[in-house]
């Protein structure tokens, strides 16, 4: 059973003041090198990353040797559901089992928060798991390929996967030991 990773990077960070995409951490690296870099860790392969406003300047962040997959959505103004609708349909065409998806920002994601969420078994085309800290919903999410059509049909505006998990039997994998799992939405002062 394989996995792949989609890694959410579209948005134009309008309360960040710049695209989460093109962030760079307090030691210089950039926030999308380390989402594609713990994917791999966690043994994600390959990486989808998503990509809207400022594509090109993201673009140039990640290294030239990438055997990721990069697509760039042009309706990423539509929200997050544009994203991951583009996410999903590229893994479509690829044999994964299951997709871990998961956001540009968040700074303390590490490739054990994703290895337990994805679980210990192979991952089954009908999984749905999603990390929780503190019992608080959040990233990663891994949903079986079983889910992906039902899903993509039920993507609407700027939500993600949050209501399809929530109608569904969803494992819930407590993660708060590892990470905080809070995503970075404002400049840090």
């Amino acid at each position: 059973m394989t996995t792949c990773g989609i890694l959410l990077a579209a948005g134009a960070g309008s309360r960040m003041g710049t695209p989460k995409a093109l962030m760079v951490d307090s030691d210089g690296g950039s926030w999308l090198c380390r989402g594609v870099s713990v994917l791999l860790d966690a043994g994600c392969t390959p990486v989808i990353v998503v990509l809207g406003a400022q594509a090109s300047a993201a673009t140039a962040l990640l290294p030239s040797d990438s055997t990721n997959i990069l697509v760039v959505e042009s309706d990423w103004q539509k929200g997050m559901s544009a994203s991951l609708h583009a996410g999903l349909d590229t893994a479509q065409r690829l044999t994964a089992d299951a997709a871990v998806i998961t956001l540009v920002d968040l700074p303390d994601l590490n490739a054990e928060t994703v290895t337990r969420t994805v679980g210990p078994t192979p991952v089954q085309p009908n999984t749905l798991r999603r990390a929780v800290f503190h019992g608080s919903p959040g990233h990663p999410v891994v949903i079986g390929r079983d889910h992906w059509d039902a899903l993509i049909n039920s993507l609407t505006g700027d939500a993600g996967a949050g209501a399809y998990l929530r109608e569904h039997r969803t494992e819930l994998v407590e993660c708060s030991d590892l990470s905080t799992g809070q995503d970075v939405d404002y400049p840090q002062a």
